[in-house]
C-alpha cells in the first residue's frame, strides 16, 4: 500500500483520537486541493508497505485509540487501493478496532467497502455532473449514485462539501439531492475554501477568487438547515 504520510489526530478524520493514513494517488483533480502532491500514484516521496506492516502498526497503537479512536485511511483517495484497504480493514476490524475512510465517492467498489467501516466521511463537491467535471475533471455521477446507496444501507453517513465561490455555492443541487433520499442517519459539514496547499502546487493554481463570504456560506447554511438538513462541524 502507497502511503503519503501517517500520524495521529483527533476528531476531524472520525471519532476520537485515531492513526490516520493518507494514502498516495487520486482520480480526482480538484483545482483547489491542499493536498495536490497526493493525485500522482507514482509521488516519489511516498512510501509502500506491506499490509502485514500497517496492520501490524495498527494493533500496536491501540492504547492511542482513546475517546472512542480508531485508524482512517484517507488521501488522496483511499478506494484506489481497494484490495490492499479492504485487507487491512478486515483484519483490523476482526481484532476489533474502530475504522473509518474519508473518501470522495467515486469507487464503484464503495458499497463493499463501507460493509468494513464504522464511520465513513464522503465528500459531496457538486451533484450537477458538468460542473463537477468542468472543476473536478471527473463525472460525479457514481458519487451520487454511491451516496443514495449509502444513505439506505448504513446507520452512519458524514458528507463533506467543501464550498467554493464561483463553484459550488448554490445550494439548490444539494438540496435537490438532500431531499431525495432518508437524510435520518446523515450529517453534513460545509467545510469554507481555503488556501493551505496553494504553497504545493507545481502547475498553475486555477482558483483566483475562491474565498466564500459571510453571507454566502450564511445563506448556505440556512437553505440546507431550511430542508431538514443535519449539519454539523469537526
Amino acid at each position: 500500500m502507497k502511503v503519503l504520510q501517517k500520524g495521529f489526530n483527533y476528531s476531524q478524520d472520525g471519532p476520537g483520537n485515531r492513526l490516520v493514513y493518507h494514502l498516495q494517488g487520486c482520480n480526482f483533480r480538484c483545482k483547489w486541493c491542499s493536498n495536490p502532491e497526493s493525485m500522482k500514484a507514482d509521488y516519489t516521496g511516498a512510501k509502500e508497505y506491506s499490509t502485514d506492516f500497517l496492520v501490524d502498526e495498527i494493533m500496536r497503537s491501540r492504547m492511542m485509540f482513546f475517546d472512542g479512536g480508531g485508524v482512517t485511511f484517507t488521501g488522496g483517495e483511499p478506494t484506489l487501493q481497494a484490495d490492499e484497504l479492504i485487507e487491512i480493514l478486515k483484519k483490523v476490524k476482526e481484532q476489533g478496532v474502530h475504522t473509518a475512510i474519508e473518501t470522495n465517492g467515486s469507487s464503484p467498489r464503495l458499497p463493499e467497502i463501507s460493509q468494513l467501516v464504522d464511520y465513513l466521511i464522503m465528500d459531496v463537491k457538486e451533484p450537477d455532473d458538468e460542473i463537477h467535471r468542468k472543476f473536478v475533471a471527473h463525472s460525479s455521477r457514481q458519487t451520487v449514485e454511491n451516496f443514495k446507496a449509502l444513505t439506505k444501507e448504513r446507520n452512519q453517513l458524514h458528507v463533506r462539501i467543501p464550498l467554493i465561490n464561483g463553484v459550488n455555492t448554490d445550494p439548490k443541487p444539494f438540496i435537490e439531492l438532500f431531499t431525495s433520499v432518508d437524510m435520518t442517519n446523515t450529517v453534513v459539514e460545509i467545510l469554507p475554501y481555503h488556501e493551505y496547499g496553494k504553497c504545493k502546487w507545481t502547475e498553475e493554481y486555477e482558483i483566483t477568487d475562491g474565498f466564500v463570504s459571510e453571507e454566502t456560506l450564511k445563506n448556505f447554511i440556512t437553505a440546507l438547515k431550511s430542508a431538514g438538513v443535519t449539519l454539523v462541524t469537526t
